[in-house]
């Protein structure tokens, strides 16, 4: 079976990069672009083998190499948080307990880390490839420096990810192939989340909704929501009816969740509270929440006046309510 086979409701993705390797027109970069969650990255690593591995290597341990990152002619390269000085993925940061106070990069630092090591030539293939995940993410320093390495990449390909091509500098996208990815349908979603083995997501249906066609989100959602208390979630599931309750919950949120996770709850909670009361306001409330908690306005301030707007029902618009901050 061709790698890109294993990619699931994306025809088009997967007619383009077969046909490049069909006529061994390779581009020196590509884009591909798509919404988060429907198999950009994976499209990746599939391209890098059928650009990488030939019959005279052994499949399985050249592919075990790609995907732990440690091939000599492959590189990955994420966004990171600076922790005094040392760059950490997310997945890092996670493991030292590190709190997030900004959102990670792609900095000058990995570019440059980039190009040292495409100066070399592939020790074991004809090519050495390079993919740059979330690639919105690039500093606008990092994106200029990357425009030479495009223009002249060597024995290499560059794939950038990123979810639309306004997201990042013209001057890049100038100088990719661009590889569209679509939204998957209902069936090829259902389909992914079978061979993930988290077929357990399609239980919650505010989940699926929230995903909009992206697996890869449905799952990552099912595991912010599993971190959440489930007390706490009980909790959520029903409107505070007076004021002590709305303040009492929104103490726990902020003392049971982390930032970033509140954040995902108030997203969380739009879909929940919108099948449930079909409020217009409560939408529009939940929308101030997340975009003031995006600023680090104190937490609980912010939890504290959605729940107050909710049971005091007041006229007032919920706009005017937040201009203090």
């Amino acid at each position: 079976m061709k790698p890109l086979a294993k990619l699931i409701g994306q025809p088009l993705a997967v007619e383009l990069l077969e046909r490049a390797i069909a006529k061994n027109r390779i581009a020196p970069a590509y884009l591909f672009v798509g919404a988060d969650g429907i198999g950009k990255a994976f499209a990746a690593k599939c391209f890098t083998e059928m650009l990488m591995i030939d019959e005279t290597e052994n499949y399985v341990s050249a592919c075990k190499k790609i995907y732990a990152g440690n091939h000599p002619d492959f590189l990955w390269v994420e966004p990171t948080y600076n922790d005094k000085g040392t760059l950490l993925t997310a997945k890092e940061t996670t493991e030292k307990g590190l709190k997030r106070k900004n959102a990670p990069k792609i900095r000058i630092e990995q570019i440059r880390e980039i190009s040292q090591f495409l100066a070399r030539p592939p020790l074991k293939c004809d090519q050495s490839v390079v993919v740059i995940e979330s690639a919105e993410l690039m500093a606008e320093s990092a994106g200029n420096a990357l425009l030479k390495t495009l223009e002249e990449p060597g024995q290499a390909t560059i794939i950038l990810i990123a979810p639309s091509i306004d997201s990042i500098l013209s001057t890049l996208v100038s100088r990719c192939q661009i590889i569209p990815f679509s939204r998957l349908s209902e069936e090829h979603l259902k389909l992914v989340l079978y061979r993930q083995d988290a077929a357990q997501v399609l239980d919650y249906q505010q989940l699926i909704k929230m995903s909009q066609g992206c697996p890869g989100k449905a799952i990552a959602d099912w595991q912010k929501l599993r971190e959440i208390p489930s007390e706490l979630l009980s909790k959520l599931t029903k409107l505070p009816e007076n004021v002590i309750d709305g303040l009492m919950l929104a103490k726990e949120i902020t003392k049971e969740i982390e930032l970033e996770s509140q954040i995902w709850l108030a997203d969380y909670l739009q879909y929940l509270y919108w099948d449930k009361h079909r409020k217009t306001k409560l939408i529009e409330g939940l929308e101030k929440v997340k975009k003031t908690l995006i600023r680090y306005v104190q937490p609980r301030l912010v939890w504290d006046c959605f729940f107050l707007d909710i049971i005091t029902n007041d006229s007032e618009d919920l706009q005017e309510r937040y201009l203090f901050y």
